[in-house]
């Protein structure tokens, strides 16, 4: 969590280029893979993830929270929340 107003806009308008570490670079392609793809999430991705400094437990934590933020919106969405 951070208050820095230019790293939060940095990272909406483009994770890749944000002012970050490669760990959390490497961390955010994993969700956004996760998210479009789950099926495409490869032990090999797993690996990488070990590589990058995250234990198991982090690693099923990032997935734990990528899955729920993907399900609750879905679900927001499909039942018309926040829309006019």
């Amino acid at each position: 969590m951070t208050l820095d107003k230019k790293l939060v806009e940095s990272l909406e308008k483009d994770y890749a280029n944000a002012p970050i570490s490669s760990q959390d670079r490497l961390m955010l392609d994993h969700v956004i893979k996760l998210t479009k793809d789950a099926t495409k999430v490869s032990k090999k991705d797993i690996e990488n993830l070990r590589s990058a400094g995250f234990d198991d437990r982090g690693i099923l934590q990032i997935t734990l929270i990528a899955s729920w933020f993907n399900y609750i919106n879905r679900v927001a969405d499909s039942l018309g929340v926040g829309r006019d």
